[in-house]
């Protein structure tokens, strides 16, 4: 009992971080579920709170679909890099790859405080795909480097998190694709996946109800705050 109120304090969390960046659910909960669960189970749990959130975030279909559109090289490159990475890994996993994840986090999050604009050019969707993909193999979270290519993008801040949606789902997807391949995927998990998810929707409605009271230069803040310390809890954990 005392675990399964661990792991929804863990998602209620997670989701709330997720509701205001639009990103961190996985790396919260692969953070605090190592404390529990071993990486791959954590990464299993993940799944589904991770998925569904990503779908809410999307937001209605038609501009999902239209953002995918605009986005599909960098989406197929994050399918074969994951498929890739778990290959170079053999399987899923990689201490070296989460603590370079965080350590590169931490360093674009104080950048971004500082105002620092890199110029990540549109054509390059395809490698920064595949790239986090490898790393999305390696440590079960999809940030680098989609998150600051999108953030480059110049799309606004509910543009932004739409984008992150929708690169999210098909990372959830590749990354559930990956496990699956492995054996990974016990019924067991899959069950406390869908009871972890109640507590990941309401955190993520509370978080989106701060998001939308903040101005865009402090959601900026905030984004690049959120960034530094998703990378300080990755290289740390």
């Amino acid at each position: 009992m005392t675990d399964l109120i661990a792991i929804a304090l863990v998602f209620l969390l997670a989701g709330f971080v997720k509701g205001v960046i639009g990103l961190g659910l996985p790396t919260i909960a692969m953070g605090l579920l190592g404390l529990i669960l071993g990486p791959a189970h954590a990464a299993a749990l993940l799944l589904l709170p991770s998925f569904v959130t990503n779908l809410v975030q999307m937001g209605p279909p038609a501009a999902a679909v239209a953002m995918a559109r605009r986005l599909w090289p960098m989406l197929l490159g994050v399918a074969f890099g994951t498929a890739l990475g778990g290959w170079l890994w053999g399987g899923f996993g990689g201490r070296l790859g989460a603590v370079l994840l965080g350590v590169a986090l931490m360093a674009y999050g104080a950048l971004g405080l500082l105002a620092w604009r890199p110029a990540w050019p549109a054509r390059a969707g395809l490698p920064v795909g595949v790239a986090t993909g490898a790393l999305t193999a390696a440590t079960g979270v999809f940030v680098l480097p989609a998150v600051p290519w999108l953030q480059a993008q110049g799309l606004g801040k509910e543009g932004l998190v739409r984008a992150l949606g929708v690169s999210f789902t098909v990372s959830t997807l590749a990354l559930g694709g990956l496990l699956g391949g492995a054996g990974l995927l016990e019924g067991g998990l899959l069950l406390a996946s869908l009871l972890a998810l109640a507590p990941a929707l309401a955190g993520q409605w509370l978080g989106a109800r701060l998001r939308h009271a903040l101005p865009e230069a402090r959601f900026r803040q905030v984004f690049f705050l959120g960034l530094a310390g998703l990378g300080a809890a990755i290289a740390l954990r």
